[in-house]
């Protein structure tokens, strides 16, 4: 491929709307009226606008001579601008607001590159705004006190500021940088005579959650106040016509609430019979209320729009009743239920460890499928292609993501011996399976995801990289549907030497499907000489670098099909002796066998970093107290789940694998001080996931020794006493390459190695890292193991567009006495970047340094050196700031000789642009950063990365 292909050139703002059209500014027709601060109406006056921006050049670059020239100049053409822009937005018949026009000043100077004159008045309306503030506090102290509050009966009251900002207090209790009075002036700024009681309680969330990007604090103001909200909604539906229990969270009792809960949820037919059974007594004394302070905005209204138990659109399930809910229905088959109920409670609700959405929406349900991910091949025939579609549709009905694997199926041109007629080749099934995964919702809670994984000697490959792009033939293209290509070693090894490749049929050469490492690469030239002899059908050839550029040139261009290596997930895999991996899942972690009798499932679930790092270290005691309480809760998901085929049943009850993985990484970074772009960080997934590991394992035969080894553990990489870190070296003898890992370790793995032997493995396979993609915003944490995406911007889901700062930056900001409005105004700039805003010291610049600016090479070293320790794989989303058909290329390649096993998203900043956006917060200041996504790049919170977690 040649670079062309692929390079760009960064789009930068323009200096937008810059055609004359109106010759002097002071001769601009006036045609549209301002409303003031003050609601009195004035006609336009472009030379206002003059003067506003020749004030902050001035203040700026002084008013000398030389400076005056310049200033002169660029003030008219700036005005200009703005005049042309305002005038095009404006409706005559209408007004624009003072500080509409202020924003497209701020714009303007943001555009033209004049930065320093920007951040100069920035300040400036800050500082006018804090005056006004002033005075209108001073003038009218208690202004608001005539206003009503409509109530739910209709009533009108008086509306109570005293309580209003009691309740306020309460939520900012405990926050450093919070202001009691800076959220009262935004509630204020939303009320009206006769405002619903409803409406009251969401003007102040509202009005903590405008404050975000000031101070990153308010996103837990901001949950106290929705939790204010979600009580008294959910205890006027569980007890109604009892009195608020308490004001403050941490006094709110459970006791009389949960049981009748609990009650509520089985006479609605939501919740398992099963729980009504359990000492709700005594569950409901372990309950801890000051908990539900932990949550941020994200995360709370995450829950309250998508996990929450509701009935006709009402919420009555509360935070310490979900985690407990979900704890009792992990815990049903337990000896003694409730101190295990307990146990996963703490865990959960701690934020130390959390269980994938699939759990967290259907545990203690009526139909509990607690399940994430499932992993199927599809058989050729058509009886076989429309199970597999159906069996999609059933798996993904109850929240579950789908993994593909269409490789054995006949390609386009092939005999059909029924009709003696050709196929029609993958693509027309392929669309049905991608109109299927939309047809199917998962209730309306999210998208159904489904991933096709196709290899790459099959003949229907050139056709597959292209079902994403948006041209050509429409019938031919999967808009919705993921897909990824399963590439075996020999055909790398035929890019590097610059060989031909051949493309087959699967019906003329079907045991390549089933075959890997030096087996393959026998049999592939086996069947290539038959085709050199004119001996098969449906053949092609081509140059294997061809192909290659190809496939990442589509990857570039469409964000797929994305890069994963069929020979790694296979000759590391635990249980080659009971079948074989073709394919991996929807995010490309799960490496599990699949067959026609045989649907994969894996159950997982995420460890918070986070929670177990300190500026000291690795909290090792409480780390692996975690791992040893998730494991048990993993392991007995197995046993509860609602199956939905019975393929998936008979599968997870024989393996029973699990993936447990890690979240919050970047964030333990910042506890340790440890840039991502380091050897230490390197050093760091290294020590954090041997730990893991160690632990994961451990439990693994402890619980083998209490409940039993897996029904196929004999003949497993385990009962040969063959780890993950020894299944290195299986891979290495069939690579001619020296692989690019470490094989060095810290713990005692004799020891464990040894009883694994002798006492087995409760689960064929332990550890899978995922995406976390929701999840982590559950606990308030980065997610899975990526870079910070940037230090201010907005994330967008499906519960709606949320301000998100990088709290630990802001408290090093504060420290130097430099978080102010222009490191705000700086950061949103710059796209959430550090890096080119002098006054910040290079130090931070490092430590806090975006996903772009880290060079992805880090990113493939710091997986490679986890790999050694998992025995599936890892969702790694890869970026790249400047994108180039060689650094491609050389990109997964790296990634390929490093041993890895899969990959997941390219995020090229070329897909995306920051738009410096004019939406506004009440008082008129710009809110953060909005980020627009093209397809190139998949969105920070794509629904498609939610279906694992």
């Amino acid at each position: 491929m040649a670079a062309s292909a692929i390079d760009f050139a960064p789009t930068s703002p323009t200096a937008a709307d810059s055609t004359p059209g109106y010759g002097s500014i002071h001769n601009a027709p006036a045609a549209f009226q301002v409303i003031r601060r003050n609601g009195s109406f004035s006609a336009f006056d472009p030379s206002k606008i003059s003067v506003a921006i020749t004030k902050a050049f001035v203040a700026v670059e002084g008013s000398g001579a030389t400076a005056s020239r310049r200033i002169h100049e660029a003030v008219d053409t700036l005005t200009q601008q703005i005049v042309e822009t305002l005038s095009r937005r404006a409706d005559p018949a209408r007004a624009i607001h003072i500080e509409d026009i202020q924003d497209q000043v701020e714009l303007a100077l943001m555009r033209s590159g004049d930065h320093k004159i920007a951040r100069a008045y920035v300040l400036y309306r800050e500082e006018r705004a804090q005056e006004r503030r002033k005075v209108e506090l001073n003038a009218h102290p208690v202004a608001q006190s005539s206003l009503k509050v409509r109530m739910q009966d209709d009533r009108l009251e008086p509306l109570d500021e005293a309580a209003l900002e009691q309740v306020i207090a309460l939520a900012c209790e405990g926050l450093d940088g919070v202001s009691v009075d800076a959220v009262m002036n935004e509630v204020r700024r939303n009320l009206y005579d006769g405002i619903l009681l409803k409406e009251l309680g969401l003007a102040q969330t509202m009005a903590a959650r405008a404050l975000v990007e000031q101070e990153p604090n308010y996103a837990y103001v901001s949950a106290r106040l929705l939790l204010n909200n979600l009580r008294d909604e959910a205890l006027a539906y569980v007890l109604p016509g009892a009195l608020h229990l308490s004001q403050k969270h941490s006094d709110m009792k459970y006791a009389e609430y949960f049981p009748e809960f609990v009650r509520r949820g089985i006479e609605l037919e939501m919740l398992d019979k099963e729980l009504g059974s359990y000492d709700l007594t005594r569950l409901a004394a372990a309950l801890k209320p000051e908990r539900d302070r932990n949550f941020q905005f994200l995360g709370l209204q995450t829950l309250y729009d998508r996990y929450f138990l509701h009935t006709n659109g009402v919420r009555y399930e509360l935070p310490q009743a979900f985690f407990m809910r979900v704890s009792m229905g992990l815990a049903a088959r337990e000896i003694d239920r409730e101190a295990r109920a307990i146990e996963f409670y703490e865990l959960l609700s701690s934020f130390d460890f959390m269980c994938s959405t699939p759990t967290l929406f259907n545990a203690g349900t009526l139909r509990p499928q607690l399940s994430s991910c499932f992993l199927t091949t599809i058989a050729d025939d058509l009886d076989g292609i429309f199970k597999a579609i159906k069996d999609n549709a059933l798996l993904s009905k109850y929240a579950g993501g789908l993994g593909n694997d269409w490789s054995g199926v006949r390609g386009l041109g092939a005999h059909i011996r029924g009709t003696n007629g050709e196929s029609q080749g993958l693509v027309p099934f392929l669309k049905v399976a991608n109109d299927t995964a939309i047809a199917v919702n998962q209730g309306g809670k999210r998208k159904g995801a489904v991933c096709g994984y196709l290899e790459t000697w099959h003949v229907d490959i050139e056709e597959f990289l292209d079902l994403r792009k948006n041209t050509g033939d429409d019938r031919r293209r999967t808009h919705d549907m993921n897909t990824a290509n399963w590439v075996p070693d020999l055909f790398l090894e035929r890019v590097e030497a610059d060989a031909h490749w051949t493309l087959f049929s699967p019906d003329e050469a079907p045991d390549l499907h089933d075959l890997y490492g030096n087996a393959f690469a026998e049999r592939y030239a086996y069947y290539e000489a038959k085709a050199a002899r004119g001996e098969m059908r449906v053949t092609k050839t081509l140059r294997a670098v061809e192909l290659w550029r190809r496939m990442l040139t589509m990857i570039f261009e469409t964000g797929h099909p994305w890069i994963t290596f069929k020979d790694p997930c296979n000759l590391r895999s635990p249980q080659q002796h009971a079948g074989v991996v073709h394919s991996s899942n929807l995010c490309t972690e799960i490496t599990l066998n699949t067959s026609n009798k045989e649907i994969a499932v894996c159950n997982l679930g995420s460890v918070n970093l986070a929670n177990h790092v300190t500026s000291a270290g690795i909290d090792q005691a409480r780390l692996k107290k975690t791992v040893h309480t998730a494991m048990r809760m993993l392991d007995n998901v197995i046993d509860i789940n609602f199956y939905t085929v019975p393929e998936a049943r008979y599968s997870n009850l024989r393996h029973r694998p699990v993936g447990l993985g890690v979240m919050g990484y970047q964030d333990a970074l910042y506890a340790l001080r440890i840039p991502f772009s380091t050897p230490e960080a390197v050093r760091f997934a290294d020590e954090s996931m041997e730990l893991v590991s160690f632990h994961a394992i451990s439990a693994s035969v402890d619980l083998a020794a209490e409940r039993g080894r897996y029904a196929t553990f004999e003949g497993s990489l385990w009962s040969q006493g063959i780890l993950p870190l020894d299944s290195i070296e299986l891979l290495q003898k069939n690579r001619k390459h020296e692989l690019q890992v470490s094989r060095t370790s810290t713990l005692d793995w004799g020891a464990l190695r040894e009883r694994v032997k002798t006492i087995g493995m409760r689960n064929s396979n332990t550890l899978a890292i995922a995406p976390t993609a929701t999840i982590s915003n559950i606990c308030g944490v980065t997610q899975s193991i990526e870079p910070t995406y940037q230090n201010l911007f907005v994330k967008s889901n499906m519960s709606g567009d949320f301000t998100v700062v990088n709290a630990s930056l802001v408290r090093d900001l504060k420290k130097l006495d430099i978080w102010d409005e222009v490191m705000i105004s700086d950061l949103k700039y710059f796209d959430g970047s550090l890096g080119p805003i002098d006054r910040v010291p290079d130090e931070l610049k490092r430590l806090y340094a975006t996903s772009f600016e880290v060079e992805p090479t880090w990113l493939i070293q710091a997986a490679a050196q986890r790999q050694k320790w998992i025995d599936q794989a890892q969702s790694l989303n890869l970026y790249i700031a400047q994108a180039s058909g060689r650094k491609l290329d050389m990109l997964y390649r790296e990634a390929w000789h490093a041993g890895l096993k899969t990959t997941y998203y390219l995020r090229s900043r070329s897909a995306t642009h920051v738009e410096k956006s004019t939406m506004t917060r009440t008082d008129g200041k710009l809110n953060a950063v909005s980020v627009a996504v093209s397809p190139k790049m998949c969105a920070i919170d794509d629904p498609t990365c939610e279906a694992c977690q």
